[in-house]
């Protein structure tokens, strides 16, 4: 991760050196997440994700900026499913998907969100945001909650962020909900709560 933070640092200063003097309304950043599900007993879902941001500012008042963004997402997670009465006996080959499910699985996601975010700043440095989006997705596994290939992830957060020069870092708690909106033949989804660690500099 350290590595990888490095390497976005370097990329975003070598962009410095190549950009206009004057303030742009682009911004790009980097972040990485984790989270769970919400406690139940039906299943489990633990993951951590990487995203590259491009933000665009559309508008600032005296108040607050409005800024549109496009999240490219590679989402890494651990599912199992606890409870096998939730595969019921009228699913065909049901004592077969039951053991299949009921092992711990890996899961791979790639997401590309594109969201709306409204940021109050708070003085010069520090800000405030509420951020939704929503984007479709393809997941590389079936499980008793969601089937293979393409769906949406929703997310709705709220954020923090202090500015040093052009850099800003973030800190962002959010729920997301994933489905696949009746495409595929199972379409119960996950609900998780993460948290984001993320840089951004203005190009």
């Amino acid at each position: 991760m350290t590595r990888k933070l490095l390497l976005v640092l370097l990329f975003l200063i070598a962009v410095k050196s190549t950009a206009q003097k004057d303030d742009s309304n682009f911004s790009l950043g980097f972040n990485y997440g984790f989270g769970s599900e919400f406690s139940n007993r039906n299943y489990t879902f633990t993951n951590h994700f990487y995203k590259v941001q491009l933000y665009y500012k559309i508008k600032e008042t005296k108040h607050f900026q409005y800024q549109i963004l496009v999240q490219p997402e590679v989402n890494f997670a651990e599912h199992q499913l606890l409870n096998f009465y939730f595969v019921k006996p009228e699913t065909p080959n049901y004592q077969e998907k039951r053991d299949e499910y009921t092992r711990l699985k890996d899961v791979r996601e790639y997401v590309l969100n594109c969201g709306f975010l409204i940021r109050k700043p708070i003085g010069e440095v520090c800000s405030f945001y509420v951020l939704g989006s929503i984007g479709p997705m393809i997941t590389d596994t079936e499980t008793e909650r969601i089937s293979k290939g393409f769906a949406f992830a929703d997310v709705l957060a709220v954020g923090f962020t202090a500015s040093c020069n052009k850099f800003q870092f973030d800190i962002r708690p959010s729920i997301r909900h994933v489905s696949n909106a009746g495409l595929g033949s199972s379409n119960a989804g996950y609900n998780t709560k993460n948290i984001e660690f993320g840089i951004s500099y203005q190009l």
